[in-house]
């Protein structure tokens, strides 16, 4: 069987209170199979190898996807899961803002989908390597699994608000938000 777009989407929309996210901690069905769908490290949603050109529905297909703890990340309906491929972070993050200032600062970054997230213990930071490079790769939870990477832009306007704190002897490099510290890195 092969699913469209379209049928998910019809079927969320069945399945969804009108506000809010779609209760996707609800959902467990079994794996329905694989789905022609990539989200590339640009941040491309090609079903078939085309772009989805609605991007309301790329918007609605980011609030029913979950990373499951096998790594792979699934589309999920009350009636159906379906595995897709992701290249990277299934998400990007941009726009980096800043309200306040010291222990009161808030950092937030806005998705390519829209949604803005604060800097904090619901969406933490975290910056670790890709494998077998020294290329930073900075990210922010989302929810069930799910990351946004930051763009290059949004890292380097990160990196402008770094601070230093000494842990154990150690130079940590980092920034406040709602007040903790979010380690980039550390001195050599």
């Amino acid at each position: 069987m092969n699913m469209k777009p379209d049928d998910i989407e019809r079927s969320v929309q069945q399945h969804s209170s009108a506000k809010g996210l779609p209760p996707l901690h609800q959902w467990h069905p079994e794996l329905s199979g694989d789905m022609d769908l990539v989200i590339t490290r640009d941040g491309q949603w090609l079903y078939q190898g085309a772009p989805i050109a609605r991007e309301a529905t790329v918007k609605l297909f980011s609030t029913i996807l979950r990373r499951e703890d096998d790594g792979h990340h699934y589309l999920v309906t009350p009636v159906e899961k379906w595995r897709i491929q992701v290249e990277d972070a299934p998400l990007l993050a941009h726009s980096l803002a800043r309200k306040g200032e010291g222990a009161g600062q808030v950092l937030s970054l806005t998705t390519n989908v829209g949604e803005v997230l604060e800097i904090g213990p619901e969406h933490p930071l975290a910056v670790s390597q890709y494998p077998n490079s020294d290329e930073p790769r900075p990210v922010v939870y989302v929810r069930h699994g799910i990351e946004a990477r930051l763009v290059t832009a949004a890292f380097y306007e990160l990196a402008d608000l770094v601070e230093e704190q000494q842990d154990n002897g150690e130079t940590q490099y980092g920034v406040l938000s709602h007040g903790k510290f979010w380690k980039i890195g550390q001195g050599g």
